[in-house]
């Protein structure tokens, strides 16, 4: 695999885990609610989580969906449904072990792998950085959600935060089961 791919794929991660989403969230909750060492740890799963899906997609499931749809279709009902979980959760306290929106980002990373004659290893490799990518982003993010003022902020509208984090999560189940339902219907 070339440099030019690698860094390619590379700005794609790192600039959808520097945007919001379920990761960015669970760590800024265990961080402002817990405090550095929950934060951090929170980083931690989340990197760990990312090596993992890497080396599932690096040992087929990639082309298990590339060559059945609908278990992408399958996959859309099913983190549809836990976004929708998550969301109801989220109403009352808000905790986040996994992240199905991964599942669709390894998709893409192998799609694109596969169209640039990528190659197994080049998967752990990019698997591996994005793993150290998550670390560094995400421990980034606990590190200022734990400060003084975060945390103090936090206590004052928790009801708030929490309810707005229920929402969105919310919109994104209800859109990834709608699209889910779409496939089926097609």
């Amino acid at each position: 695999m070339y440099m030019m791919e690698l860094g390619t794929v590379m700005v794609g991660i790192a600039l959808a885990q520097i945007s919001p989403g379920p990761n960015m969230m669970a760590v800024s909750s265990a961080a402002l609610s817990g405090g550095r060492q929950p934060g951090l740890l929170s980083a931690v799963g989340v990197a760990t989580g990312v090596f993992i899906w890497s080396v599932l997609f690096s040992f087929g499931i990639g082309a298990v969906i590339d060559a059945f749809p609908q278990s992408l279709t399958a996959m859309k009902l099913v983190g549809g449904g836990y976004f929708l979980y998550l969301a109801l959760k989220s109403l009352w306290s808000f905790v986040v072990l996994t992240n199905p929106k991964a599942a669709l980002m390894w998709v893409a990373v192998s799609m694109f792998l596969a169209s640039a004659q990528g190659t197994h290893p080049a998967l752990i490799v990019i698997g591996v950085l994005a793993s150290c990518s998550a670390m560094v982003i995400y421990g980034i993010y606990a590190l200022l959600f734990s400060t003084g003022v975060a945390v103090r902020a936090y206590q004052r509208f928790f009801r708030v935060v929490d309810g707005i984090f229920g929402a969105v999560f919310g919109v994104i189940g209800s859109k990834i089961l709608i699209d889910g339902m779409r496939d089926l219907r097609s």
